[in-house]
């Protein structure tokens, strides 16, 4: 049970989930309409992308986008190890980094395309926001260390596994349907 007198509250390990759960109600929304739309310009404009990056991005419709978004269940575990642990579990601070990291994934997806992507819009205004000021709750309650490259590629490889697992399983459950 989590300890009272930790200076880390809800709002920073629960937050999480919370800020996770908004970013990713934006992709849902927009996924599906913004590929349709986009993916016929993106192909020309990337033509070294492996056609099975392309023939799987047609495929994403917002069921199996939204199946995808629904196994991420690895955030609110997250969470909850932050706030059973006072925010001192390390699982809850590299999903953090990894949460704050794909959200500058995001920026670069929308320089790279030059315009919005799914995520873009929920980046600079929850995503970043809500990891820097986390952090530094984590910092001021002496559970976080200045960052350092080893942990950014941790919470990029969190990020990147947790995403291209739960399209796993999004595949797995709704193939043949």
């Amino acid at each position: 049970m989590r300890s009272e007198t930790n200076a880390v509250t809800g709002a920073v390990t629960w937050g999480l989930l919370a800020a996770w759960a908004v970013h990713d109600t934006e992709e849902v929304v927009m996924v599906q309409r913004w590929l349709r739309t986009r993916l016929p310009e993106l192909r020309g404009r990337f033509p070294g992308v492996p056609e099975p990056v392309w023939r799987g991005l047609a495929g994403m419709d917002r069921r199996r986008f939204g199946t995808a978004v629904a196994a991420m269940g690895v955030v609110a575990a997250a969470a909850a190890d932050g706030w059973r642990t006072g925010g001192r579990s390390a699982v809850y601070r590299t999903a953090l980094n990894g949460f704050g990291a794909h959200g500058l994934v995001h920026l670069a997806q929308a320089a790279a395309v030059r315009g919005y992507t799914p995520g873009s819009a929920t980046t600079p205004l929850v995503v970043l926001p809500f990891t820097l000021w986390a952090r530094a709750r984590l910092r001021r309650a002496g559970l976080l260390r200045p960052t350092r490259p080893r942990d950014v590629v941790q919470g990029l490889a969190f990020a990147a596994a947790a995403t291209a697992g739960t399209h796993a399983i999004a595949h797995r459950l709704l193939r043949g349907r």
